[in-house]
């Protein structure tokens, strides 16, 4: 049955997403701000709140090493799994902004913070307020430094159709089924993964990560297929700082966590290289197919590593 409800999940997730990149574009248009910031702000901090309430449900109960483990694991997936799908699938990316110039320390920055605060051993709910700080910072940043977009005529019939009830009622549809999508999906794996009697941790980062991926994985496909590479990576490199510093800032607030950095080292050091990888990727614009490549072996040898384990 809990695989049944998993691939069950999967659909929805699609159709919701689906929805999801239509409405998010007549919104872009409609304030004539680019693709990449509705990606990395609407649709990212939209495709977290699975993360979210993964962790804050997690820590609530005082499980702190799923709390983690979830935005540790989220991470990995969003640049080893989903965007490595984005650059094998796609016939062509060719974002029109400049990820190295304008987003690579954004993608990073969150990354050094967190392992900065985790060496101590422990999120207090200061270190929380602090990721919280960041991520309305970078908000702030994408707002100001966004840009406009070009709208050709094809575009400009549908900004004269624009309806704001219509949009905000199929973009919150949208949102729901990519929620309620990932929601059965981490419910089932996590049944399942219990079934097999595996460590919090592994829920964590293994089950419940990737299910909590699969709204930014499927948003990001949708947005790459349909030639919108600036959303689809937008909506990546968005989603990991809001996982990092909302996510993990909102489940410190709720309660302090305290982790062992030296027991996950590994998984660290597997979220900073993968991070790296995606400002070296964006640095010398390789959004090709065997970069994606590239990715994918980091994702196989982090399953492996974390496969054997159980």
């Amino acid at each position: 049955m809990d695989f049944l409800i998993f691939f069950l999940s999967l659909g929805v997730l699609i159709w919701g997403s689906d929805m999801l990149i239509d409405q998010s574009e007549k919104i872009a248009l409609r304030f004539g701000i680019s693709e990449y910031v509705i990606g990395a702000t609407l649709v990212a901090v939209g495709t977290s709140l699975p993360e979210m309430a993964a962790s804050i449900t997690a820590s609530i109960n005082h499980k702190p090493e799923i709390a983690v483990a979830n935005v540790i694991g989220s991470n990995i997936f969003n640049i080893t799994l989903v965007l490595a799908t984005v650059f094998i699938i796609a016939k062509k990316v060719d974002p029109h902004r400049d990820f190295f110039a304008k987003d690579s320390s954004w993608a990073l920055f969150p990354v050094l913070i967190f392992i900065l605060m985790v060496m101590d051993g422990s999120f207090s709910t200061f270190d929380g307020l602090l990721l919280i700080l960041l991520m309305f910072a970078y908000v702030l940043f994408l707002l100001r430094a966004g840009g406009e977009i070009l709208i050709d005529d094809e575009e400009e019939e549908a900004l004269e159709a624009f309806s704001w009830f219509r949009v905000s009622l199929l973009t919150l549809l949208g949102f729901v089924f990519v929620i309620m999508g990932a929601d059965y999906a981490i419910e089932s794996a996590s049944s399942i993964a219990r079934g097999f009697g595996v460590s919090d941790w592994v829920i964590g980062i293994l089950m419940i990560s990737l299910g909590t991926s699969m709204p930014e994985l499927m948003v990001s496909v949708t947005a790459a297929l349909k030639g919108k590479a600036d959303m689809a990576i937008g909506a990546i490199i968005g989603s990991n700082m809001a996982n990092t510093t909302m996510v993990l800032g909102s489940a410190a607030l709720v309660n302090p966590i305290t982790i062992d950095p030296e027991k996950y080292m590994f998984d660290i050091a597997t979220m900073l290289v993968a991070t790296l990888m995606l400002v070296f990727i964006s640095a010398n614009k390789l959004y090709t197919k065997p970069a994606g490549i590239s990715l994918l072996i980091i994702l196989a040898l982090f399953l492996q590593n974390t496969l054997q384990s159980l």
